[in-house]
């Protein structure tokens, strides 16, 4: 089974606080660092992780993040160098990992090839936010189903309840639910308008579970969303973590452990 669907399928897995996905940007900071965090990631207790593939653009992405794929892509980061990076993951990283990025890279590369490469690694997933899902769905979804990779779609305060259940029917692991129409790291917390989406969401009864993204930063912010829904993402926050480290191994652990209310001295 993919670890994904695995991961939700498992309840001992969803404690109080939900799951906890943590988003980074491949070679940030340096170029050679992807391991070194994603082995910290899941040895803190993340329970997933996206890694982000730096791109040109990234216009839906905040400055924390702009930036990291700014300095990654200085490092020499590319798909390539990165799936060289990951190429034995799966001796030690048992969590699942997905990589989430722009399409464009990905074309280049050719998206049986890429999802070929994923398969061959590891990897579970894929979020490539700005895929048509018509294009998807009429090219690109049976190759997806072929190699076992699971792509995962957004919805926002804004998607119609047309699009979400359209969404929901085509879709295996989880949903990205952004809680607001902003950029990546601009805003925190749930306010008043974020509880209304996330009632309508939860009242659709869709199959998928979801988990929310946008604004969560640390455990209280986590807590917030996880209580509407599977779980929580962080990026930007956990980014800043990387940009001002000087431990890194330490102080990811420890950002974990403090937005899961981990005890400091805890084993995971």
């Amino acid at each position: 089974m993919n670890r994904i669907k695995e991961l939700f399928r498992n309840a001992d897995h969803v404690q109080n606080n939900g799951l906890l996905n943590i988003y980074f940007t491949a070679g940030f900071p340096e170029l050679n660092d992807t391991m070194g965090v994603l082995r910290a990631l899941q040895d803190g207790g993340a329970d997933l992780v996206e890694i982000g593939m730096p791109y040109s653009d990234p216009v839906a992405d905040g400055e924390t993040i702009q930036k990291s794929n700014d300095r990654a892509l200085e490092n020499g980061m590319s798909v390539k160098v990165l799936f060289e990076q990951l190429k034995d993951m799966r001796k030690t990283i048992s969590v699942p990992v997905l990589l989430m990025g722009y399409v464009n890279p990905v074309l280049q590369y050719g998206i049986e090839h890429f999802c070929q490469k994923c398969a061959e690694i590891g990897v579970d997933g894929l979020i490539l936010p700005d895929m048509p899902m018509d294009v998807y769905l009429n090219e690109y979804k049976t190759i997806f189903e072929s190699y076992g990779i699971l792509n995962i779609f957004l919805v926002t305060p804004q998607t119609s309840e047309a699009r979400i259940r359209l969404i929901d029917a085509v879709s295996e692991g989880f949903i990205y639910t952004v809680s607001s129409a902003s950029v990546t790291g601009s805003k925190s917390g749930v306010n008043a308008n974020m509880e209304s989406y996330f009632s309508r969401l939860n009242s659709m009864n869709l199959k998928n579970p979801r988990l929310i993204g946008f604004g969560i930063k640390d455990h209280e912010t986590y807590k917030q969303a996880s209580g509407h829904a599977s779980g929580a993402i962080i990026g930007s926050a956990f980014i800043r973590v990387l940009q001002e480290s000087q431990d890194l191994e330490q102080d990811i652990k420890s950002f974990v452990r403090e937005v899961k209310n981990y005890p400091e001295t805890i084993e995971i």
